[in-house]
């Protein structure tokens, strides 16, 4: 009665090489979902650089902005801007559709962080602006 039973053993055996299997499988499941997580976090990283690349540089888009107002029919439609340290504010309570049409081709082909833009038609010809660019 001292002795132990080699069945038993084996039994024991069995039963914890069976137990490392299942979990063997729930390791490697869990580490096919942590590399498919890192993938996708690793395309929002690459995205966000880009992103950052284009819309962090303030005095890229501060020369571009400014080239924009500089334009000569631009400049001819007396558009009120107001310029902050994070922000470009340009509003205009009658402005020409040609003028604005013009802006609106340039601002929008441009890698800008518009927050608020209002456009409100006054007539065939003329309309109201109202439009803010943060950096």
């Amino acid at each position: 009665m001292n002795q132990v039973n080699p069945l038993h053993i084996g039994g024991l055996l069995l039963v914890m090489i069976m137990f490392l299997f299942f979990e063997l499988s729930g390791a490697k499941e869990g580490l096919k979902e942590a590399k498919s997580e890192f993938l996708v976090s690793e395309e929002l990283a690459i995205d966000l650089h880009a992103l950052k690349s284009v819309y962090a540089d303030t005095k890229k888009i501060k020369n571009s902005i400014n080239r924009i107002l500089a334009n000569q029919s631009i400049k001819k439609a007396n558009l009120s801007v107001k310029r902050g340290k994070k922000f470009i504010h340009i509003s205009s309570k009658s402005v020409d559709t040609e003028v604005l049409n013009r802006l609106m081709d340039k601002v929008l082909n441009a890698s800008f962080n518009i927050t608020t833009l209002k456009i409100k038609r006054l007539s065939e010809t003329k309309a109201s602006l109202e439009m803010e660019i943060k950096w």
